[in-house]
């Protein structure tokens, strides 16, 4: 009865969703640094502003939380279900080549542009299954609030500013991983270490080393300056190594005899190190290959990639290779390398299954980063989450996504955090199928189109059978 007005509407609206999600889209909102009453900087501060305006525009009471979070509210009835979205996104990084990162463009069924996928689609997805619920009078007596948050990709401090002050709702879910049903979100390890060593200067030499954006993306490029070699032996050797790891590298004379490496790869999550081919990684390999001048720095990166060879997405030779049924397998990405001749500083991003501990993952990795000269300056690492698949509540979303998609529902694992990660009855849920990759936090990031509408069409189901 309800569902064939729930898809008019949301079918009937589809120009407009975009137009908003592209809106959004247009700014550039990676964190920067704070500034008074901008706690993330000018463009989180732009893109929660302009959503809560948008918001506020389709009749919705708004509230905002010191810039921090924006809330959009259903009605005045009591608070049962909350929409965990996010407003920042990754750095735009390079190798975009079917649009500009902040020009978003729709090609062949797909809205490309950075946030399209992570969060500013889903999230408008979740406006318009708000809107549908709202101007299609269905009935609801309880309150759906939708949480924009500015802080999801470098930490959460603004959903923790928010639950200073707000409790949770009884039921959240976050448009921010795939359907059907994430319960399991594993752990993670964000591992920074660093080593000393004595500067040299004889030649062939490393003078720097710089990769990576993020903990949490695997590096698309990374580069490199080295001295006292010629060209053609270094292209040879570019020629092995990139047979061997299957990263790109590209070799110009600099001046003096300096030559810059330019490793080009492929990004990806660093949930999903697999799917990308690691720049870091490849370049090391590479450097392996040629006829340093022995010194301390040589001989620390050769340690280095012995602890994380190329393709070593698992943990394996850190000793750390585990998984288990629920969760599945750790994964790790090396994500983070600055080299200079005194000193290095690197992080990896490791996501741990729910078998995982500090004790045998931890500990593990600083044993065997200390013994081999690197010291570690993790002290912690974040637990694992898991929501029972046999709740009410994940059973509804379950239901609603068999009824409007025709596929069988299911609950899974992820090794991508999102915000409900500490919350007692929260998952993710959305807004992607499961078979689909949306580059998130890598070049050319795009959203399906058909696959955030049909989201739209979900959520609206869900906030109807839940809020009655």
């Amino acid at each position: 009865m309800y569902r064939e007005k729930i898809e008019a509407y949301i079918d009937g609206h589809r120009q407009e969703m975009l137009d908003d999600i592209c809106t959004l889209c247009r700014i550039d909102s990676e964190k920067m640094a704070g500034k008074e009453g901008k706690p993330f900087g000018e463009g989180p501060y732009l893109a929660l502003t302009k959503a809560l305006s948008m918001a506020e525009a389709y009749g919705f009471a708004v509230s905002n939380y010191d810039n921090f979070v924006g809330t959009v509210d259903l009605n005045d009835g009591e608070r049962t279900l909350d929409i965990l979205a996010h407003l920042d996104v990754v750095p735009a990084g390079e190798g975009w080549t079917v649009t500009e990162p902040f020009v978003p463009v729709e090609k062949d069924g797909k809205l490309y542009g950075r946030g399209t996928a992570d969060d500013k689609g889903p999230a408008v997805a979740a406006l318009y299954a708000m809107r549908a619920v709202k101007e299609l009078g269905l009935p609801v007596t309880k309150n759906c609030r939708l949480i924009l948050g500015t802080d999801e990709e470098c930490g959460s401090s603004d959903i923790a500013h928010y639950y200073d002050v707000e409790p949770e709702a009884p039921m959240t879910f976050s448009p921010d991983g795939a359907f059907p049903v994430v319960n399991v979100e594993k752990g993670r390890l964000e591992a920074h270490f660093t080593r000393h060593f004595s500067p040299s200067e004889a030649l062939p030499r490393l003078k720097a080393l710089d990769a990576g954006i993020k903990a949490n993306v695997v590096p698309g490029k990374a580069k490199a300056l080295v001295e006292g070699f010629k060209m053609d032996a270094l292209r040879t050797l570019a020629d092995e190594a990139k047979k061997e790891t299957g990263v790109a590298f590209e070799l110009a004379a600099e001046g003096s005899g300096t030559i810059r490496i330019t490793a080009v790869g492929k990004g990806a999550h660093a949930s999903t190190p697999e799917e990308g081919v690691n720049a870091l990684t490849g370049l090391l390999t590479l450097l392996d290959k040629l006829p340093f001048a022995p010194c301390g720095q040589v001989q620390a990166l050769k340690e280095l990639l012995e602890l994380i060879p190329h393709g070593d997405t698992c943990g394996k030779m850190l000793k750390i290779k585990m998984a288990d049924a629920l969760s599945g397998s750790l994964t790790l990405a090396f994500s983070l390398l600055r080299v200079d001749a005194e000193s290095l500083e690197g992080t990896f991003d490791s996501r741990c299954p729910i078998c995982s501990n500090e004790e045998n993952t931890l500990a593990v990795v600083k044993k065997n980063m200390e013994t081999n000269g690197f010291t570690l300056h993790t002290k912690s690492m974040t637990p694992s989450h898991h929501v029972s698949g046999d709740t009410v509540f994940v059973k509804t979303l379950l239901d609603a996504y068999e009824r409007y998609t025709g596929r069988k529902g299911g609950c899974r694992a992820m090794g991508g955090g999102t915000y409900v990660h500490s919350l007692k009855n929260g998952v993710a849920f959305g807004a992607a199928m499961p078979e689909t990759d949306n580059k998130m936090h890598g070049a050319d990031e795009f959203a399906v189109i058909d696959e955030l509408l049909v989201s739209a069409k979900i959520f609206a189901q869900v906030i109807m059978d839940l809020c009655k």
